[in-house]
């Protein structure tokens, strides 16, 4: 059964799957992570490579190659046991299968290492991996806003991630982050996100490090009454976060986010009725006029009283 339950999800959200590898970022990464196969495999190019096997086969692999990619694979399986996306599962087998490749070309020819290494790096700095796009309910914040609609309401209490867009893990963590923003938000519970890799005053402000080796990003902190509440990851003394993993179940768990749902909608249906009560005393009914057909008819009635007199 532990076999075939992850089989079955996937098998489940595959037509999303399908959709979400044939963006082009994805294909150029499937296409350089399989890069080193296709050279030493392909007929017509392999047969020009050098090898070091007893039977003199270059279109096989030795016995180091077969070494780096045995490691590869166990690198890839001890990185996705943390993993909780299939974004992260992918992403972590097309980054490590990248510096496999460049191992394997700098021992096959240096020339071709070079190459593969500036293309790296090319890719690197000019594709970036397409952000998520679905459903949320999510305010975005700069460094002139956040402050100002945390303290707009005291009563208001605000689940916000702090995210870079270049990191993977914050890339990774924008689906399961939107999800929750649609199960949970109501009018006394709202989520927010905020760019610290943009707006770097907000970053010092609130002690969220962009740096990749503090392991900060992403971090969730709640706020009550515009004070800080807690925060994950935790951020130990010397400045790094403590290992924590960023599933919908432990944010549930760790948050309370059902409690505190249920007490935010009591909240909101409680700032209701004061509203509705408020807006009762400012405006008094308006007296009921009489009909004018009634007023005449009085009118008539006291005429013929007094001619009778």
């Amino acid at each position: 059964m532990a076999l075939l339950t992850p089989l079955f999800a996937f098998l489940y959200h595959l037509p999303l799957v399908y959709k979400w590898l044939l963006k082009p970022y994805y294909i150029a990464s499937l296409f350089m992570s399989l890069a080193f196969l296709m050279i030493r495999k392909t007929p017509g190019i392999c047969e020009h490579l050098s090898s070091t096997r007893e039977d003199g086969n270059s279109c096989d692999f030795d016995w180091r190659e077969v070494e780096i990619l045995m490691f590869l694979s166990a690198i890839v399986m001890l990185k996705n046991r943390r993993a909780i996306t299939v974004e992260q599962h992918v992403g972590n087998i097309i980054l490590f299968s990248k510096v496999a490749n460049v191992f394997l070309f700098f021992r096959l020819d240096i020339r071709m290492g070079l190459l593969y290494l500036t293309l790296c790096i090319v890719f690197l700095m000019t594709c970036k991996p397409p952000l998520y796009m679905g459903p949320e309910y999510i305010k975005y914040f700069n460094d002139k806003t956040i402050d100002e609609e945390l303290e707009k309401d005291s009563r208001v209490t605000w689940i916000v991630e702090f995210f870079a867009n270049w990191s993977p893990e914050c890339q990774s963590f924008a689906a399961v982050y939107a999800d929750l923003s649609l199960k949970y938000s109501c009018a006394g519970l709202k989520f927010g996100k905020v760019d610290i890799g943009r707006y770097g005053d907000v970053s010092k402000k609130y002690k969220v490090s962009t740096s990749p080796l503090s392991k900060q990003l992403p971090s969730l902190v709640l706020f009550q009454g515009g004070k800080e509440v807690m925060r994950r990851p935790q951020v130990d003394k010397k400045g790094r976060a403590v290992s924590w993993s960023f599933t919908e179940e432990n944010i549930i768990r760790e948050f309370n986010m059902n409690e505190l749902y249920q007490m935010s909608k009591k909240l909101s249906k409680s700032k209701g009725d004061k509203s509705e009560k408020a807006n009762e005393s400012q405006f008094p009914p308006v007296p009921e006029e009489e009909e004018p057909e009634a007023e005449a008819n009085a009118q008539e009635v006291e005429t013929e009283s007094k001619k009778d007199k």
